[in-house]
């Protein structure tokens, strides 16, 4: 050894000894030192990718921080203990007793550098490591070690040593763009770090010693040797028998990147949009379903031909939540437009509205499910519709007319209640929806001539699960939840529609009777719409081309309601039926009130109306609040006044589409409500002219 080489040893060793000596704070120079330094800054733990989860927090979608790095949040209860177990034995067997720094081992590396002029150990403590890791610096200097110590000092100061540790996890580096274990569990095992073999712990411990020289998908034999030595170690130090390290050894070592979950990516994107200071997104989504019905829309897409996309949602009943979106077959592909949300896409809807103008008929005494109907030729003005098969049925009744998708009874009701007062109901349910050119709505809005997305479908139909009350679209779990649902009909009317859709006819792979389905075919075979629910769920299924495009066989039947009855299988559990309320009319049409067993009357409207003048709700005035004095309970005397003036007798009033006693040849009647609350009055009379009115009984 020449004599600058053994001046240079000197000097290290007398560096080393100082930095070890450092450690124990003395004689207080460290402390200045913190002091001069200031606080430390650790907010760079917590800044990264941002993730979208489940509603019980499963990983859903992760996104590159700014930096382009992959830097996931993790907390020491999301890590496997074996994990903590080798790298406690492997860095830092003392970790759990010292102050930051452990004096012993910064004296043991400090001599073998003393001895051999090169780095053996570098004493740094896990907690000192956290700290290089919060203020990332190239030198390794006796300064640059000083620093590190007084870091340290101040990090166990102020911090757990679990908080310690959840710093070093987050921001470890792993190889490439990864840093933090979990990031790096993702990429290498496909895996949450929450269950790790022995093989797995060991190899994320070792990685951040050199994460370049040591990446398995480039250097897996450097990656094979570096956990093996943590295996040894830790059977050197008890904290593993040697069975379990070499078993541990046979198992391969990762030889490639795994891509990181990309589930719902729409609902992701939509929410990283809405809150995009959120490090966390908590969505209401389902992990197991979301990932389901992605698949099935994909392998449905791929079955239906290039460009054919699919979009699903599903909701829960009870909360108007969110369960599922799929807002397209597959987000990546370019030939499908996968990137679009089509969820979100305006699209003509078809015949699947025609439930809703049934209800708004049953609601107000127009109808019930048995009357007698005429299917048809006929014009209304110059529309002239045609049904889908261009034949036409003759008289069916209301229901077997809406189970077969009948176009020219749907038309007729839709011409009695008013196409205006049809789409004014579904926008203040909240849908919301677009007519061509923003002119008045014609009798076409019925079979499709209009626009919607398939979120408002869904969730117009998910009121008619829930008793008319349409839920708001809820994707987010910290998301304001409205006060009160808007209705798109009555609790009667909703379960008549139930009670009718439960029995069309169902596609051929499936059972019918188990859930209430419509389905819609736009016109020109370009969107294919099929709709299902009972009492604890709804799906929506849309399939079509991203631009538009017409699809020649796209069928709502034939392609949707196949997919819907798949979904539903996959939402597991059993179907359940909506109960039928005690006022539902349950009967044949011969047992109907006579009004209500024929659309078409044997007086003209316009003739009854010419005698006796247009009928109308006189009592209670629309819109009027009543007070029946129903705060405490209900009085017996407690009743509310009908009368109604014009028409011709006898009339029929209906409270929230139930009749109430028998047809009358007076004006006037009484009602006894159940309680208080909003109550839709309609009256009927012999010609089947109606009226209606809502109030609110207090």
């Amino acid at each position: 050894m020449n004599a600058a080489e053994g001046t240079s040893r000197r000097r290290f060793a007398l560096a080393g000894a100082f930095v070890a000596l450092a450690s124990l704070g003395v004689p207080g120079a460290v402390k200045q030192y913190e002091r001069a330094l200031g606080p430390l800054d650790v907010s760079r733990a917590s800044q990264g990718s941002t993730i979208a989860v489940d509603r019980d927090g499963r990983l859903l979608r992760a996104f590159t921080a700014s930096d382009g790095r992959w830097r996931l949040p993790v907390a020491v209860a999301d890590v496997d203990p074996r994990c903590f177990e080798l790298l406690e034995a492997y860095e830092d067997k003392r970790f759990r007793h010292h102050g930051g720094v452990d004096a012993l081992a910064m004296l043991r590396a400090a001599g073998q550098f003393a001895r051999r002029g090169r780095v053996v150990s570098g004493g740094s403590t896990l907690t000192m490591q956290a700290a290089r890791l919060l203020e990332p610096r190239d030198e390794r200097t006796p300064a640059a070690k000083l620093r590190q110590i007084a870091r340290a000092l101040q990090l166990e100061a102020r911090s757990s040593k679990d908080d310690i540790l959840a710093i070093y996890l987050a921001l470890a580096p792993y190889g490439g763009n990864l840093e933090g274990l979990r990031a790096a569990s993702l990429s290498y095992f496909g895996k949450e770090p929450k269950r790790l073999s022995w093989a797995e712990a060991a190899l994320l411990v070792a990685l951040p010693q050199a994460p370049e020289a040591r990446r398995p998908d480039r250097e897996p034999e450097a990656a094979r040797r570096a956990r093996d030595r943590v295996l040894d170690r830790a059977v050197r130090l008890g904290a593993l028998p040697r069975a379990e390290a070499d078993m541990a050894k046979t198992e391969p070592v990762p030889t490639a990147r795994r891509p990181f979950p990309s589930l719902a990516p729409h609902a992701a994107e939509a929410a990283r949009t809405a809150g995009p200071d959120q490090r966390v997104l908590r969505l209401t989504l389902d992990h197991r379903l979301q990932s389901s019905l992605e698949q099935l829309a994909r392998e449905a897409a791929e079955r239906l031909g290039p460009k054919i996309s699919v979009a699903i949602v599903a909701l829960d009943n009870a909360t108007g939540e969110t369960r599922a979106r799929v807002g397209g077959a597959d987000y990546f592909s370019i030939e499908r437009t996968g990137a679009m949300d089509l969820t979100q896409a305006l699209r003509s809807p078809g015949s699947a509205l025609k439930p809703f103008i049934y209800a708004l008929a049953f609601e107000n005494g127009v109808a019930h499910p048995q009357t007698m109907m005429e299917d048809r030729r006929a014009r209304f003005g110059l529309y002239a519709p045609e049904n889908f098969d261009l034949h036409f049925q003759g008289q069916v009744t209301a229901r077997y007319a809406l189970q077969q998708s009948l176009n020219l009874p749907a038309i007729a009701l839709l011409n009695e209640i008013g196409p205006s007062r049809f789409l004014a109901r579904l926008k203040n349910a909240g849908a919301d929806i677009v007519v061509a050119g923003n002119s008045a709505p014609g009798l076409a809005i019925g079979l499709g001539g209009l626009g919607i997305r398939l979120t408002d479908l869904v969730r117009l139909y998910a009121g008619l699960a829930r008793g008319g009350r349409v839920p708001d679209f809820i994707e987010r779990i910290d998301a304001p939840r409205a006060r009160e649902d808007r209705r798109v009909t009555e609790p009667v009317a909703a379960w008549y529609i139930f009670d009718v859709l439960r029995g069309a006819p169902p596609p051929a792979n499936a059972t019918g009777g188990h859930i209430a389905f419509k389905t819609g075919t736009s016109y020109g075979y370009r969107d294919a719409f099929a709709v299902g629910y009972d009492r604890r769920s709804t799906i929506g299924v849309w399939v079509g081309r991203a631009d538009n495009g017409p699809v020649p066989g796209l069928v709502g039947r034939q392609v949707a309601a196949p997919i819907l009855f798949d979904a539903f299988a996959r939402l597991g559990g059993e179907r359940e039926p909506i109960p039928r309320p005690a006022d539902a009319l349950v009967t044949t049409t011969a047992g109907l009130p006579p009004p209500l067993r024929h659309l078409r009357k044997d007086m003209p409207k316009t003739l009854a109306a010419t005698l006796t003048g247009a009928l109308k709700i006189a009592w209670p005035p629309d819109g009027a609040r009543v007070d029946l004095g129903l705060k405490d309970g209900v009085p017996e005397d407690a009743a509310l006044s009908l009368k109604a003036q014009g028409g011709a007798p006898p009339f029929i009033w209906m409270i929230n589409g139930a009749p109430v006693g028998a047809p009358d040849p007076r004006r006037q009647s009484a009602w006894r409500p159940d309680g208080a609350g909003f109550a839709r009055v309609s009256v009927i009379d012999a010609t089947g002219a109606t009226d209606s009115v809502t109030i609110r009984l207090e």
